[in-house]
């Protein structure tokens, strides 16, 4: 029996499918403001502490943050974690870098700068982000036996052993950052406090040792100028037209800044040049001296912000890469920012470690930028993994 109706079929509905949002827009906005305002405070400073050279110096840092932002945008736009695959690749390049620069000219007195076309590529600084990865691989591959203390050993002689090779070049605070690499990722990625503090007991014994110990038996591990650097912030006043008048003049620029700075044409310790490397190690005592406590403060701030952020996307991070890497830049732009300022005001070493996008150089800047750049891809596949889930839970 027929009922003349007409049987419409049911289908299923197809929910339209959102498309994916482009990296560029799940980057985190204030960790890369943070950046340009450091380079904006150095681009500044620069053109206040060498007007003796007239543009010279603040075109080429700008040139430098231009390139290095580009790397850093370009990063954000790919998945970090194809990073691990080319783990043994990265260490092996670092290594051979760090080497060969050891047979190239002497550059006032030190062998770090492979001289290319219009640019002198600083081994040892692009060594600090291709340790940051490579570690970082490595040490994911044995997350399993992280309570190894062999484990611990590993990764610590794979930090050392290109510290090792930076310290004749002679670049000490370098060496440092690597240690301090080394030590921060088998922190954030959980080995046990004992094998952490037995790490740090061992260090200040070496330090002892090489301080102390081997020069009272007539061995000198550091070169005599590198000894007095370490050991001169203990006693400032020591030898204030020698080994300690770096951190003399540094002292006066930064006490003569006051509140409010002497300004540029009035900062005499960097105008008659009695501060010395007032572009690169001690461009905070400029700071100091020309803008005052105010100046400082906003440096201070704008890295603050740089650390807040960077410790918020090494929460976030998808998976343990990305943690471990996070964890590897906060530590690499802590220490430095740490020593660098610490010594322009008497309570860290002497030891090179410039100020991340403050100082001017084109290695320092780049290699940062890149970090930044690390930083922002483990924040934008954590949000879009974020968004994964949320989609298969509707």
């Amino acid at each position: 029996m027929s009922t003349g109706s007409s049987v419409t079929s049911i289908r299923a509905g197809e929910e339209p499918v959102a498309a994916r949002p482009r990296a560029i827009m799940l980057i985190d906005p204030v960790l890369l403001l943070a950046g340009l305002g450091l380079i904006a405070c150095s681009l500044i400073t620069l053109h206040g502490a060498t007007r003796a050279f007239g543009d010279y110096y603040v075109k080429r840092q700008a040139i430098y943050a231009g390139a290095g932002l580009v790397v850093a945008l370009l990063l954000a736009q790919i998945d970090y974690s194809r990073l691990r695959e080319y783990r043994y690749f990265l260490y092996g390049a670092m290594i051979a870098l760090n080497l060969f620069v050891l047979g190239t000219p002497a550059v006032m007195g030190a062998h770090r700068w492979i001289p290319l076309p219009g640019f002198e590529f600083q081994s040892s600084e692009f060594g600090k982000v291709l340790l940051i990865v490579s570690l970082s691989a490595f040490l994911v591959d044995r997350s399993r036996r992280l309570h190894e203390r062999r484990t611990t050993a590993r990764i610590m002689l794979l930090a050392l052993v290109p510290a090792m090779i930076v310290i004749p070049q002679p670049d000490l605070g370098t060496a440092l950052v690597y240690v301090a690499i080394g030590y921060t990722i088998l922190f954030v990625a959980g080995t046990s406090w004992k094998q952490l503090t037995g790490l740090a007991a061992l260090f200040a014994v070496a330090t002892a040792i090489v301080l102390a110990g081997a020069p009272a038996l007539g061995v000198h591990v550091l070169k005599p100028y590198q000894e007095q650097r370490l050991t001169g912030f203990l006693n400032p006043s020591k030898d204030p037209q020698g080994s300690t008048y770096n951190i003399t003049q540094s002292l006066i620029a930064i006490g003569s800044g006051g509140k409010t700075g002497q300004g540029t044409a009035n900062a005499t310790q960097t105008k008659l040049n009695f501060l010395s490397a007032g572009n690169t190690d001690f461009i905070f005592s400029v700071v100091g001296e020309t803008y005052g406590f105010v100046g400082a403060a906003i440096v201070l701030s704008l890295y603050a912000l740089l650390i807040w952020r960077a410790l918020r996307i090494l929460m976030i991070a998808k998976n343990l890469f990305g943690t471990v890497i996070a964890g590897g830049i906060l530590a690499m732009l802590m220490f430095q920012v740490f020593v660098n300022v610490g010594m322009t005001i008497g309570i860290m070493p002497i030891t090179g470690v410039p100020l991340p996008l403050m100082s001017y150089g084109g290695s320092s800047v780049l290699v940062t930028f890149i970090a930044l750049g690390l930083l922002e891809s483990i924040h934008v596949q954590a949000r879009v993994a974020a968004a994964g889930k949320s989609r298969g839970l509707v």
